[in-house]
């Protein structure tokens, strides 16, 4: 059987927290496959490198250094264009910031905000955004 999401991309500068979020995804069995990208630059490059690879969703953090998620997804949408603008995301953070919250709500590529760490919970609730986004 094929797990439900084919590919997610991870993008968030923590290590530990990559190091958490790969044991959740991988233990689960949800994920076929995961690549993860600790600057929004080299996740930016891999998506205008594969553009005709589709990604199921991408969890984003928001504080990151040199890009920001927010800065991420307007040159990811500016480079990629409305094929992007179809895409799912997720973010993924630590900022307790309602102003961070609030313009998340305005994108409308942006399906859910959740705080971290990722749980095997927020996980679930991921897959069956995919799922029902297709």
């Amino acid at each position: 059987m094929t797990a439900p999401i084919r590919k997610m991309m991870l993008v968030d500068d923590n290590e530990a927290d990559t190091f958490l979020y790969r044991l959740v995804i991988e233990e689960s069995g949800l994920v076929e496959n995961l690549v993860v990208f600790n600057l929004a630059e080299h996740a930016l490059a891999h998506l205008h490198d594969n553009a005709n690879e589709p990604i199921d969703v991408i969890l984003l953090d928001i504080r990151m250094p040199r890009m920001s998620g927010f800065e991420f997804l307007e040159a990811a949408h500016a480079d990629l264009g409305s094929e992007f603008a179809k895409m799912v995301v997720v973010m993924l953070t630590t900022s307790l910031d309602p102003n961070d919250r609030a313009r998340a709500q305005k994108i409308p590529m942006i399906k859910h905000y959740f705080e971290k760490p990722l749980t095997r919970e927020q996980l679930d609730a991921i897959v069956a955004i995919v799922t029902n986004s297709h």
